[in-house]
Protein backbone atom coordinates (compact mmCIF):
# COMPACT_ATOMS: atom_id res chain seq x y z
CA UNK A 1 0.00 0.00 0.00
CA UNK A 2 1.21 3.33 -1.10
CA UNK A 3 1.66 6.30 1.36
CA UNK A 4 1.87 9.58 0.63
CA UNK A 5 2.43 12.41 3.80
CA UNK A 6 1.74 15.81 3.25
CA UNK A 7 2.88 18.74 4.15
CA UNK A 8 6.19 18.48 4.93
CA UNK A 9 8.30 22.02 6.33
CA UNK A 10 11.84 21.05 6.96
CA UNK A 11 14.91 18.50 6.11
CA UNK A 12 14.25 16.74 9.73
CA UNK A 13 10.33 16.08 9.17
CA UNK A 14 11.49 14.45 5.46
CA UNK A 15 14.25 12.10 6.99
CA UNK A 16 11.87 11.31 9.64
CA UNK A 17 9.12 10.14 7.02
CA UNK A 18 12.12 7.95 5.17
CA UNK A 19 12.55 6.18 8.21
CA UNK A 20 9.00 5.34 8.61
CA UNK A 21 8.45 3.69 5.35
CA UNK A 22 7.08 6.39 3.83
CA UNK A 23 6.70 5.93 0.13
CA UNK A 24 6.47 9.88 -1.10
CA UNK A 25 6.49 13.02 0.64
CA UNK A 26 4.60 16.65 -0.49
CA UNK A 27 5.40 19.76 0.59
CA UNK A 28 2.98 22.79 -0.32
CA UNK A 29 5.97 25.63 -1.63
CA UNK A 30 5.85 28.65 -3.50
CA UNK A 31 2.34 28.99 -3.49
CA UNK A 32 1.96 32.64 -2.38
CA UNK A 33 -1.93 31.02 -1.46
CA UNK A 34 -0.85 31.26 2.61
CA UNK A 35 -2.11 27.55 2.20
CA UNK A 36 -1.43 25.42 5.89
CA UNK A 37 2.68 24.56 6.62
CA UNK A 38 3.27 26.57 3.09
CA UNK A 39 6.70 26.96 2.51
CA UNK A 40 9.09 28.74 0.50
CA UNK A 41 10.71 27.75 -3.21
CA UNK A 42 14.28 27.72 -1.15
CA UNK A 43 12.96 25.40 1.41
CA UNK A 44 10.83 23.34 -0.66
CA UNK A 45 14.03 22.44 -2.59
CA UNK A 46 16.17 21.38 1.05
CA UNK A 47 13.61 19.74 1.57
CA UNK A 48 13.98 17.84 -1.49
CA UNK A 49 17.29 17.67 -2.04
CA UNK A 50 18.14 16.22 1.43
CA UNK A 51 15.40 13.00 0.76
CA UNK A 52 16.07 12.95 -3.27
CA UNK A 53 16.67 8.86 -4.17
CA UNK A 54 15.05 7.79 -1.32
CA UNK A 55 11.58 8.88 -1.21
CA UNK A 56 9.54 10.13 -3.50
CA UNK A 57 9.07 13.96 -4.03
CA UNK A 58 5.61 15.72 -4.74
CA UNK A 59 4.81 19.39 -5.48
CA UNK A 60 1.38 20.54 -5.06
CA UNK A 61 0.17 23.92 -6.46
CA UNK A 62 -3.09 25.47 -6.35
CA UNK A 63 -2.06 28.22 -9.15
CA UNK A 64 -4.54 29.46 -11.64
CA UNK A 65 -2.88 28.79 -14.79
CA UNK A 66 0.10 26.63 -15.98
CA UNK A 67 3.09 29.39 -15.81
CA UNK A 68 3.35 29.26 -12.51
CA UNK A 69 3.34 25.82 -12.03
CA UNK A 70 5.85 25.17 -14.73
CA UNK A 71 8.52 27.58 -12.87
CA UNK A 72 7.87 25.48 -9.65
CA UNK A 73 8.78 22.46 -11.01
CA UNK A 74 11.73 23.84 -12.78
CA UNK A 75 12.92 24.90 -9.34
CA UNK A 76 11.89 21.99 -7.06
CA UNK A 77 12.20 19.23 -10.14
CA UNK A 78 9.65 16.69 -8.20
CA UNK A 79 9.04 13.54 -9.10
CA UNK A 80 5.19 14.29 -9.04
CA UNK A 81 3.16 17.52 -9.51
CA UNK A 82 -0.11 17.71 -7.59
CA UNK A 83 -2.93 20.05 -8.66
CA UNK A 84 -5.42 20.90 -6.49
CA UNK A 85 -6.73 24.46 -7.07
CA UNK A 86 -9.90 25.54 -7.29
CA UNK A 87 -9.19 27.60 -10.64
CA UNK A 88 -7.43 25.22 -12.71
CA UNK A 89 -6.92 21.48 -13.33
CA UNK A 90 -4.84 19.45 -15.70
CA UNK A 91 -5.70 19.05 -18.97
CA UNK A 92 -4.26 16.82 -21.79
CA UNK A 93 -2.34 19.62 -23.31
CA UNK A 94 -1.17 20.87 -19.91
CA UNK A 95 0.06 16.99 -18.94
CA UNK A 96 2.19 17.13 -22.79
CA UNK A 97 3.75 20.20 -21.80
CA UNK A 98 4.82 19.91 -18.28
CA UNK A 99 6.46 16.08 -19.01
CA UNK A 100 8.69 18.15 -22.19
CA UNK A 101 9.61 20.62 -19.21
CA UNK A 102 10.08 17.90 -16.43
CA UNK A 103 10.92 14.69 -18.82
CA UNK A 104 9.84 11.85 -16.39
CA UNK A 105 7.48 13.91 -14.16
CA UNK A 106 3.94 12.30 -13.23
CA UNK A 107 0.68 14.36 -12.72
CA UNK A 108 -1.84 14.14 -10.04
CA UNK A 109 -5.11 15.42 -10.28
CA UNK A 110 -7.01 15.99 -7.21
CA UNK A 111 -10.67 14.99 -7.01
CA UNK A 112 -13.15 17.03 -4.72
CA UNK A 113 -15.24 14.36 -3.51
CA UNK A 114 -18.20 16.38 -3.39
CA UNK A 115 -21.12 13.59 -4.08
CA UNK A 116 -22.05 11.55 -6.69
CA UNK A 117 -20.58 14.23 -9.82
CA UNK A 118 -17.08 13.19 -8.69
CA UNK A 119 -17.29 10.05 -10.59
CA UNK A 120 -17.52 10.96 -13.64
CA UNK A 121 -14.90 13.90 -13.03
CA UNK A 122 -12.70 11.50 -11.87
CA UNK A 123 -13.29 9.36 -15.05
CA UNK A 124 -12.65 12.39 -17.27
CA UNK A 125 -9.28 13.11 -15.42
CA UNK A 126 -8.06 9.59 -15.61
CA UNK A 127 -8.10 9.50 -18.92
CA UNK A 128 -4.82 11.55 -18.83
CA UNK A 129 -3.18 12.06 -15.34
CA UNK A 130 -1.05 9.57 -13.76
CA UNK A 131 -3.04 9.75 -10.60
CA UNK A 132 -6.10 10.77 -8.68
CA UNK A 133 -6.05 11.96 -5.31
CA UNK A 134 -10.04 12.21 -3.69
CA UNK A 135 -9.72 14.69 -1.21
CA UNK A 136 -11.91 16.85 0.02
CA UNK A 137 -12.80 20.91 0.52
CA UNK A 138 -12.63 23.77 3.35
CA UNK A 139 -14.43 26.69 1.81
CA UNK A 140 -12.05 28.42 4.36
CA UNK A 141 -8.66 26.61 2.61
CA UNK A 142 -7.84 27.43 -1.19
CA UNK A 143 -7.63 24.67 -2.77
CA UNK A 144 -8.93 21.07 -2.54
CA UNK A 145 -7.34 19.38 0.59
CA UNK A 146 -5.41 20.66 3.71
CA UNK A 147 -9.52 20.18 5.48
CA UNK A 148 -9.14 17.33 7.85
CA UNK A 149 -12.82 16.10 6.27
CA UNK A 150 -13.29 12.55 5.84
CA UNK A 151 -14.92 11.83 2.26
CA UNK A 152 -17.85 9.96 1.23
CA UNK A 153 -16.24 6.76 1.09
CA UNK A 154 -19.02 4.79 -0.76
CA UNK A 155 -18.29 7.33 -3.90
CA UNK A 156 -14.57 6.83 -3.40
CA UNK A 157 -14.94 3.09 -3.85
CA UNK A 158 -17.21 4.08 -6.95
CA UNK A 159 -14.02 5.77 -8.42
CA UNK A 160 -11.69 3.03 -7.66
CA UNK A 161 -13.35 1.01 -9.72
CA UNK A 162 -14.59 2.59 -12.73
CA UNK A 163 -11.07 4.09 -13.64
CA UNK A 164 -8.04 2.37 -14.87
CA UNK A 165 -5.43 4.86 -13.21
CA UNK A 166 -3.94 5.12 -9.43
CA UNK A 167 -6.24 6.21 -6.88
CA UNK A 168 -5.30 7.78 -3.84
CA UNK A 169 -7.59 8.64 -1.32
CA UNK A 170 -6.89 11.28 1.00
CA UNK A 171 -9.53 13.28 3.40
CA UNK A 172 -9.28 13.20 7.53
CA UNK A 173 -7.02 10.15 7.06
CA UNK A 174 -5.14 8.99 10.05
CA UNK A 175 -3.66 6.06 12.31
CA UNK A 176 -7.00 5.50 13.66
CA UNK A 177 -9.15 5.54 10.98
CA UNK A 178 -6.71 4.39 7.58
CA UNK A 179 -7.37 0.38 7.92
CA UNK A 180 -11.31 1.12 7.97
CA UNK A 181 -10.96 3.73 4.48
CA UNK A 182 -8.51 0.86 2.65
CA UNK A 183 -11.07 -1.75 3.65
CA UNK A 184 -13.69 0.59 2.22
CA UNK A 185 -12.35 1.67 -0.96
CA UNK A 186 -9.32 -0.09 -1.96
CA UNK A 187 -7.26 2.38 -3.39
CA UNK A 188 -3.69 1.92 -4.51
CA UNK A 189 -2.75 4.39 -2.00
CA UNK A 190 -3.71 6.82 1.04
CA UNK A 191 -2.48 9.90 2.08
CA UNK A 192 -2.37 12.00 5.26
CA UNK A 193 -1.86 15.20 6.02
CA UNK A 194 -3.60 17.10 9.05
CA UNK A 195 -3.91 13.96 11.29
CA UNK A 196 0.12 13.03 11.31
CA UNK A 197 0.76 16.92 12.48
CA UNK A 198 1.00 17.98 16.22
CA UNK A 199 0.24 21.73 16.96
CA UNK A 200 2.68 23.96 18.21
CA UNK A 201 2.13 26.74 20.66
CA UNK A 202 2.19 29.34 18.80
CA UNK A 203 -0.83 27.91 16.55
CA UNK A 204 1.53 26.39 13.64
CA UNK A 205 2.13 22.71 12.85
CA UNK A 206 5.00 19.96 12.45
CA UNK A 207 4.43 16.42 11.55
CA UNK A 208 4.27 14.30 14.31
CA UNK A 209 6.97 11.18 13.46
CA UNK A 210 5.15 8.31 16.02
CA UNK A 211 1.53 9.10 14.32
CA UNK A 212 3.23 9.14 10.71
CA UNK A 213 5.07 5.59 11.95
CA UNK A 214 1.92 4.40 12.98
CA UNK A 215 -0.20 5.66 10.00
CA UNK A 216 1.94 3.50 7.75
CA UNK A 217 1.96 0.47 9.90
CA UNK A 218 -1.82 0.51 9.75
CA UNK A 219 -1.65 1.40 5.89
CA UNK A 220 0.25 -1.55 5.40
CA UNK A 221 -1.25 -4.02 8.01
CA UNK A 222 -4.61 -3.40 6.22
CA UNK A 223 -3.40 -4.09 3.08
CA UNK A 224 -1.93 -7.38 3.53
CA UNK A 225 -5.25 -8.34 5.35
CA UNK A 226 -7.28 -7.14 2.13
CA UNK A 227 -4.09 -8.67 -0.14
CA UNK A 228 -4.01 -5.21 -1.84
Amino acid sequence: MFTQIYSIQTVEEALECVRAGVDYIGVASGTGAGLPAEISLEQGRAVFDAARGRIGLVALTVADGPDPIYEMARALDPDVVHLCGNNYAADPAFCADIRRVCPGILVEQAISVTGPEAVDKAEYFASFCDTLILDSSDPNISGIGASGIVNDWDVCAKIVKRVKCRVILAGGLGPDNVAEAIAAVRPWGVDSMTRTNRALPDGSVRKDAEKVRAFVRAAREAALKWGL
